[in-house]
């Protein structure tokens, strides 16, 4: 096959899916539509339509854009096999039904950003952190009928820093993901498919892990955990969503507050949640010692340092966690 006769659609919503549709385009490949979400409203009433990040780049390339609804609406269906595509590939995106997945020659396959089969579902970069793993990467497998299950095409490591948080290994994975998709389409064109594998449903040498969608309940910080374990959960959900834990006064008045970055310590551990001060550091109690809270963030205020919150706070000794 030659490069030229790929007819590609391409589907995604977030930042991490633009990069990959810019690696596409700049190396000449054609993408003849594109499939995002519907214009979000943002604003206090809702009344400004903000386009998603891969429209807007899609709209500055003169690419067709179109944004269904519903997946199955059979206008959109009919719209999308116009473009008579041979390939779709799918970032970020949501569950297609198999009327789309299955509609062009080659196959639809999609960037996901964890060594599948480990990490099937929405969050793969939060929850590898969360977990405290010590490498991740991204795989290119075509859609089947359950989510993430589909034949292996390819897959590239990416190693995870024991001080890296989800914004190191989300930005590392989206440039890999780029990566992995053209190495997928060299591929595609040059043998005219592509080799694949069959996933496992169990591993050998160790857990299989989900990733599930990511709610604020999730992130509210157990102080009867282990130092190590918290702290990697700091570190997979910072800086957005933001682990977080309440914080209460002696007379009972209670806010959230999100702790955004922290170091362990060698310090003996007290009853998990007790909060202790010196004049420029926070600790909090855990199951096994206690932790140094290095910045963090009140309910409608901006990101700041322990220092920084201290200075503008009385008798953080009285709080609890």
């Amino acid at each position: 096959m030659k490069k030229e006769d790929l007819r590609i659609v391409f589907m995604g919503t977030p930042e991490f899916a633009v990069e990959t549709l810019r690696a596409i385009v700049e190396n000449n490949y054609r993408v003849v539509a594109v499939v995002t979400q519907p214009d979000k409203p943002v604003g206090r009433h809702g009344s400004v339509l903000q386009p998603s990040p891969v429209k807007q780049y899609a709209m500055s390339q003169g690419l067709p854009v179109l944004q269904p609804e519903k997946m199955k609406d059979p206008a959109f269906v009919e719209q999308l096999r116009s473009y008579d595509a041979n390939l779709q590939v799918v970032v970020a995106f949501r569950m297609l039904p198999e009327v789309v997945w299955g509609m062009p020659a080659l196959g639809t396959f999609n960037v996901h950003a964890s060594l599948l089969p480990q990490y099937r579902g929405a969050a793969p970069i939060n929850w590898a952190v969360i977990n405290g793993e010590t490498r991740t990467g991204v795989t290119t497998f075509f859609l089947d009928h359950q989510i993430d299950t589909g034949r292996i095409i390819m897959q590239l490591p990416f190693d995870i820093p024991d001080e890296a948080d989800v914004e190191y290994v989300y930005d590392g994975l989206m440039h890999l993901g780029a990566d992995i998709c053209l190495k997928t389409l060299e591929h595609i064109v040059e043998s005219n498919g592509c080799p694949e594998s069959k996933q496992q449903d169990e591993i050998a040498d160790g857990e299989l892990h989900n990733a599930p969608k990511i709610f604020k309940e999730t992130c509210q910080i157990d102080w009867n955990q282990p130092s190590k374990s918290i702290y990697d959960f700091v570190r997979g959900l910072s800086p957005y969503p933001g682990a977080w834990t309440a914080l209460t006064t002696a007379n009972g008045q209670s806010t959230t507050l999100k702790i955004l970055r922290t170091t362990r310590t060698k310090l003996p551990p007290s009853a998990p949640g007790t909060i202790s001060t010196d004049r420029r550091h926070i600790f909090i109690a855990t199951a096994d010692g206690q932790l140094q809270i290095d910045e963090l963030q009140l309910a409608g205020k901006k990101r700041m340092t322990a220092a920084d919150f201290l200075n503008g706070t009385k008798n953080l000794d009285s709080f609890h966690c």
